[in-house]
């Protein structure tokens, strides 16, 4: 340190030549699920980076692309979560949507560009008249500036190259459709509980068609995803928050505060306990005989859990329990306390069966 009428002593040169590694942060093993409120304006990849850099976590991925205009739920699996991916992209999702009449766009959200307008704009009784068409399963046909391959390549990516992009239509669950306002005389607001595979963007497509006009989607939000509800949702600046509290041991504990657990995601599959022999058994790949008056012959798919370890999920074939995704012991060290007690409300809700017992 100098004063003001001191001078400080040249510092030698640094020496020339290739820079040396930077150490990377080591990764760590995580596991559960993020129930991620997403931003407007980033991907779904975007954030995923974004919490995935936060909490340092040696493997992350996402169930459900949401688009950059959209906002709400996007379920985020640490670890062995990833093995329950699929179960929460199957599951039902229900979306709040706004559509704007008289309009529609190449993307058929307000990002596109306008290619059809009309001057018709529909009453609120010819809206609601159309919508049991749209409701139950339905053909549909996705955007074309959609994440759907074609000959290996996004079909959003040909259609930002101006090639012509024809996607076939696809059969596709809308279990619920209801009109829930219109602010002004041009907008209308959806909600959707609808099946995988679902566009809004094309409801709002086709939606405008059936009613002899144009339509598009200006704003979007996701408010559930299987398993998972509005309650479970964290914001992105709660998430960097918590990252920036300063003590390490604290900061881990803070944020593993904000997982679900891995089981989580199979709430809605129907449970059966195991001995832990039995466990040991599964996760060896091996399956396991069902004994007891009660043991069921067939289910084409079971959680499998051992205590309050998750152990597999399965099939129970003429009384065999058949391993089809198995996970690794949890470490009860490793799991902050307000996980045990998450951990413990989820299981209070699913009654489990009990096999095999030592």
């Amino acid at each position: 340190m100098t004063s003001e009428t001191e001078t400080a002593a040249p510092r030698p040169p640094k020496p020339k030549g290739p820079r040396a590694p930077q150490r990377r942060r080591p990764r760590k093993e995580i596991n559960g699920w993020l129930i991620l409120d997403k931003p407007v304006g980033l991907t779904s990849t975007e954030a995923l980076s974004v919490v995935k850099r936060i909490y340092q976590a040696a493997k992350a991925g996402h169930a459900g692309t949401l688009d950059p205009l959209a906002s709400g739920m996007l379920p985020i699996a640490f670890g062995e979560a990833t093995k329950t991916v699929p179960y929460v992209v199957d599951g039902r999702k229900i979306y709040q949507f706004t559509v704007e009449w008289g309009v529609e766009t190449d993307t058929d959200d307000s990002e596109g560009k306008v290619i059809n307008r009309s001057d018709l704009i529909p009453a609120a009784e010819a809206i609601r008249a159309i919508l049991p068409r749209f409701m139950g399963e339905i053909s549909q046909v996705p955007p074309k500036f959609s994440a759907i391959k074609i000959d290996g390549e996004r079909a959003y990516d040909l259609a930002r190259d101006g090639e012509e992009v024809v996607l076939e239509a696809r059969t596709i669950a809308v279990h619920r459709l209801d009109l829930v306002a219109q602010p002004d005389a041009t907008h209308a607001v959806f909600e959707a509980e609808c099946g995988k595979g679902t566009y809004v963007r094309a409801l709002a497509r086709d939606m405008g068609r059936a009613l002899g006009t144009f339509g598009h989607v200006t704003a979007l939000r996701r408010q559930l995803v299987g398993p998972f509800d509005e309650e479970d949702m964290v914001t992105l600046s709660e998430i960097r928050e918590t990252g920036d509290i300063e003590t390490p041991a604290d900061r881990d504990t803070a944020l593993g505060n904000l997982l679900l657990p891995v089981s989580t995601a199979l709430d809605d599959i129907p449970a059966l306990a195991v001995s832990r022999g039995d466990a040991a058994r599964l996760r060896r790949g091996q399956s396991v005989m069902l004994r007891g008056r009660d043991a069921p012959a067939n289910l084409d798919l079971v959680c499998v859990t051992s205590g309050d370890d998750l152990v597999a999920v399965g099939a129970v074939e003429r009384g065999e329990l058949l391993p089809r995704r198995v996970f690794s012991p949890s470490r009860p060290e490793e799991a902050p306390a307000a996980l045990v007690v998450e951990t413990a409300r989820r299981g209070a809700e699913r009654p489990q069966r009990q096999f095999n017992e030592d």
